[in-house]
């Protein structure tokens, strides 16, 4: 019998007295930071996929600046969470606490993402020396026609801490990522406006620019004193375009020993998402993709008002390991969003593998309607009606 989880009984578990009371379960510490003073560590953990974070929390250095440099918000999730999977290569999740990054500052992070300046630019810009610092490459062009691409969009910083024996918490390990271009945009000027721009650049090119960028940072970070002698974590992730309904995705990862500034072997990260229904699923996943399609058909048959069936699959290698469904639809009435819920549920659990976590999105213009999650091998699915 499936589940069917009501507001209201929701509410009910929530006051209940049986509720688990996370507050009893953190433990205080203390920090060794430049901010000395009282942290608190979670207890409860809600995955393993997921790091315990250090609180009061501290917002990142770079905060605000990842919006304007990264193209879209699925890149800006993937970046953050694929970042995090990265780490877990390098720092474990029962031994490690996540802190946002706080030890390359937001000013310097600025000036890295900026290009390298010639000497009549700097004169021209009025910036000082000191500030020639950019990791794109110089632009010997013009506007209008420059002679290289920006590659690097954007960095970003993980810290990693543990805590000792006496309960005090210092810095152990830092994860970077660089958000490379797969598409260079730029504005040229036309009349008394600009007109936006666009240069791709291939994988094999953007791979290459942001392993030299990635030694660069390396040499860079051994220079801050809190930062000499930690191991390092260090990514390359691939940015889709600004047009994309699909995040990028990571391509390459590589480590560096505590106390070197050498880079060791990069590790190939075969990750991927795909648009299904797309040309593109079509032509990697066919049979995943006659399984989407038969699903969309019934959903089809069964309500005729509805705007499409999407789904965002995750891959890593050939094998699926998530699949996110939304489907936009429009009741006239309770009841039928309930039936429709349950049919859509039956679906899920008739054309999708047993051992693929499904979750499904149906929203109306009013906003969610209901939400279906289906764990990996586990016999029936999840399901909520929102009220």
């Amino acid at each position: 019998m499936r589940k069917l989880s009501l507001l209201a009984l929701a509410l009910v578990f929530l006051l209940s007295a049986c509720a688990p009371n996370f507050g009893k379960q953190n433990e205080e510490v203390q920090t060794k930071e430049k901010t000395k003073g009282k942290a608190i560590i979670p207890k409860y953990n809600i995955s393993d996929k997921y790091y315990r974070t250090i609180l009061p929390f501290e917002p990142g250095q770079a905060r605000g600046l990842v919006v304007n440099n990264i193209n879209t918000r699925y890149d800006l999730n993937e970046f953050e969470m694929g970042l995090m999977r990265i780490a877990q290569h390098s720092f474990d999740t029962e031994k490690y606490y996540f802190r946002e990054g706080q030890e390359i500052k937001a000013d310097k992070v600025r000036l890295w993402l900026n290009r390298k300046y010639t000497k009549e630019q700097l004169k021209e810009n009025k910036l000082k020396e000191a500030d020639n610092i950019g990791l794109n490459p110089v632009n010997t062009g013009t506007v209008a026609n420059p002679s290289s691409p920006i590659y690097l969009a954007h960095i970003l910083e993980h810290d990693y801490l543990t805590k000792d024996d006496k309960g005090n918490v210092k810095l152990a390990g830092v994860t970077i990522g660089l958000a490379m271009n797969s598409t260079y945009y730029y504005k040229v000027p036309v009349g008394a406006g600009t007109v936006e721009k666009e240069e791709n650049i291939s994988k094999a090119e953007m791979e290459s620019e942001g392993k030299k960028i990635a030694a660069e940072v390396v040499k860079r970070m051994r220079q801050t004193k809190s930062l000499s002698e930690i191991p390092i974590t260090i990514a390359i992730f691939k940015q889709e375009t600004k047009s994309s309904v699909v995040p990028g995705n990571f391509i390459a990862y590589t480590t560096v020993d505590s106390g070197s500034s050498s880079l060791n072997n990069w590790e190939k990260v075969n990750e991927k998402y795909y648009l299904f229904p797309s040309t593109a699923a079509q032509n990697d996943h066919r049979d995943d993709m006659i399984s989407f399609l038969n699903f969309k058909q019934d959903v089809e048959e069964y309500f005729p008002n509805f705007n499409g069936v999407i789904g965002r699959a995750f891959y890593i290698g050939d094998e699926m390991q998530d699949l996110n469904i939304t489907i936009p639809i429009q009741f006239y009435g309770k009841t039928e969003g309930v039936g429709f819920t349950q049919y859509v549920a039956g679906l899920v659990m008739q054309y999708f593998p047993k051992y693929l976590s499904v979750s499904v999105s149906v929203t109306s213009v009013d906003g969610p309607e209901a939400l279906i999650v289906k764990k990996a091998n586990e016999t029936e699915p999840f399901v909520y009606i929102y009220q």
